[in-house]
């Protein structure tokens, strides 16, 4: 199956006035699989933006339909949230039609520069949730809770230690792929504390000063 055309295609034939359109995601690279889907980013000078699943000629189809407006307020709330994703498929991405101009180096330069870096009240924070699920999991007396609290402990540690260390955050296999590049040896570790977690989430939060309780104050917001 041809990716690139059987994208360009369906783009084609449902948006044909699209600014631009770019194939995304794993279908390009190394880590496509027989369950990879068509990954699109396509750019309308009309809204509304939205996005939508799909099966073409087989494949299953993710639409991103964006306009410039709703484009750049993606692109904002995902820096504020330090999860890129927007950015990582138009930096990663093959044109299918038109031209998006320098988006694409643009978003390449915003991946590589990093998030901002954590204020001391989201350092705080980041280190008051994490000891409080660890206090949690040590306390648990009810087996499924303790499973639950377990596995929450376990995904968050590994946010924390890219958060931390000053990397993107991200969700599914892409949370493993970030822990992987900042350090291979931290997330063999983090994969073989999947059921039993706190002696890593207390080596994450050692690194970026200890646990905090006591003394922790939040403002609330305006």
């Amino acid at each position: 199956m041809d990716a690139m055309k059987d994208a360009g295609d369906l783009v084609a034939a449902r948006f044909p006035g699209a600014a631009w359109a770019m194939l995304t995601g794993s279908v390009l690279g190394p880590h496509r699989t027989p369950g990879s889907d068509l990954d699109i980013v396509v750019m309308c000078d009309e809204g509304p933006g939205h996005r939508e699943s799909l099966y073409f000629r087989g494949w299953p189809v993710e639409l991103f339909v964006h306009t410039p407006e709703n484009l750049g307020r993606f692109l904002a709330r995902e820096l504020a949230a330090r999860k890129p994703s927007t950015h990582r498929m138009i930096a990663h991405g093959a044109v299918l039609r038109g031209d998006p101009g320098d988006l694409p180096e643009r978003c390449a330069r915003v991946l590589a520069a990093g998030p901002a870096p954590l204020t001391r009240a989201e350092r705080d924070r980041l280190r008051y949730g994490l000891t409080d699920l660890l206090d949690d999991h040590v306390h648990a007396t009810d087996p499924g809770e303790r499973a639950v609290i377990a596995t929450t402990l376990w995904l968050e540690s590994a946010r924390a230690a890219l958060a931390f260390a000053g990397r993107w955050l991200s969700g599914g296999k892409w949370l493993l792929r970030e822990l992987r590049d900042l350090d291979p040896a931290l997330a063999d570790r983090w994969l073989a504390a999947r059921d039993d977690p706190a002696a890593l989430a207390g080596e994450v939060l050692a690194g970026a000063g200890g646990p905090l309780f006591d003394g922790y104050r939040a403002q609330a917001p305006d």
